[in-house]
């Protein structure tokens, strides 16, 4: 062993280099300056550190100095030295890659639930997820995408380990999107992380899925967020965190797709023989129901007088024969409402 506990055989041919250099002159040749970079490799690979490395090398120079060294010497000894740095910053950048790469592809596997569920559970705690318990996902979404390696990420993250120390959070991203993923009974982890996610990004929204059990419980969180994030879009919610678990009804609504059809077509279809079509009848009712059906509140959010409003309201029920202030027929209209953004009519006929 020499310098720092290196052994020798990451120093092998460096003092017959030094030698020659010196009573030659001669700058080092590209063999001699290939094979610093090999043992500068290896030694990155073998664990040792590039300071240790190099205080390694200076030792032996001190050693193996001739007696005839001029400045050619210091040259040879620079040469080499570079050398060994350079291979040893390559080996590491190496490591660096390979190790985001399967970090990608293992947030690729995980988020899309395509590899063998017992294998991405032994995956999964080579970066601090234990997958036999259960997790949540929250996803925000900016107006800009994001990768990685951006700041925005990295700040987001630096802020929750600065909060929460170590605690099985993940952070990263997908699709351009910020993603967090936590253990279940972690709540606060999430709530801090939109806090965070929504400052630095300057906007947007965050979604946060239930917690769900198993190796399987990540993505199926994760598409709670992703489809809480699509309705927050089609029904134009604006709040800043959006909870999967507070838009269970419209799942629920949709999952007979033809039955809530027909209940727009039938509670609402009449509206097209108004003037000026459906939409701005449409509008009036979402205002209204959206207000708690507060007639000064729809008619501030459309910039409408309330005798408009009050107008359009009577029109609704001429056309439809439902009134939206009766509460028999407000549950109707307010659902078929909510259908007709879900399906995006009337832009969409079916």
């Amino acid at each position: 062993m020499t310098g720092r506990g290196i052994p020798e055989e990451f120093l092998d041919g460096y003092a017959r280099i030094l030698a020659d250099a010196s009573a030659t002159g001669r700058r080092l040749t590209r063999d001699e300056l290939d094979s610093r970079r090999v043992l500068g490799e290896r030694a990155a690979e073998a664990g040792y550190g590039l300071r240790a490395l190099v205080v390694a090398h200076l030792a032996a120079t001190r050693v193996h100095w001739p007696a005839t060294a001029s400045d050619s010497t210091l040259a040879a000894v620079e040469q080499a030295v570079d050398a060994v740095a350079e291979g040893y910053e390559r080996a590491q950048l190496f490591a660096v890659r390979q190790e985001e790469a399967a970090r990608r592809e293992f947030i690729d596997d995980l988020l899309y639930g395509r590899s063998d569920l017992g294998l991405l559970a032994e995956r999964a705690e080579r970066f601090g997820l234990r997958l036999s318990h259960a997790h949540a996902v929250a996803v925000a979404q900016g107006d800009s995408g994001y990768d990685e390696g951006d700041t925005v990420p990295r700040e987001v993250e630096r802020a929750l380990i600065g909060r929460f120390g170590d605690r099985s959070i993940l952070v990263t991203t997908k699709d351009g999107r910020l993603v967090c993923i936590a253990p279940g009974d972690q709540d606060d982890v999430l709530s801090y992380f939109a806090k965070q996610a929504y400052a630095v990004m300057g906007g947007g929204q965050v979604a946060i899925g239930r917690p769900q059990p198993g190796p399987g419980g990540v993505v199926h969180s994760y598409e709670e967020a992703l489809n809480a994030l699509d309705l927050a879009e089609r029904l134009e919610l604006d709040s800043p965190v959006l909870r999967a678990a507070d838009l269970l009804v419209y799942p629920v609504l949709t999952r007979d797709r033809q039955a809530m059809a027909d209940l727009v077509l039938s509670a609402l279809g009449p509206l097209r023989q108004a003037r000026g079509g459906a939409q701005p009848l449409l509008d009036t009712l979402t205002a209204y129901f959206d207000s708690g059906c507060v007639a000064a509140e729809a008619a501030r959010r459309l910039s409408l007088s309330v005798r408009a409003l009050t107008y359009r309201l009577d029109r609704i029920h001429k056309l439809t024969g439902a009134s939206p202030a009766d509460p028999v027929n407000r549950y109707t209209l307010q659902t078929a409402v909510i259908g007709a953004r879900l399906l995006d009519w009337p832009a969409k006929e079916f």
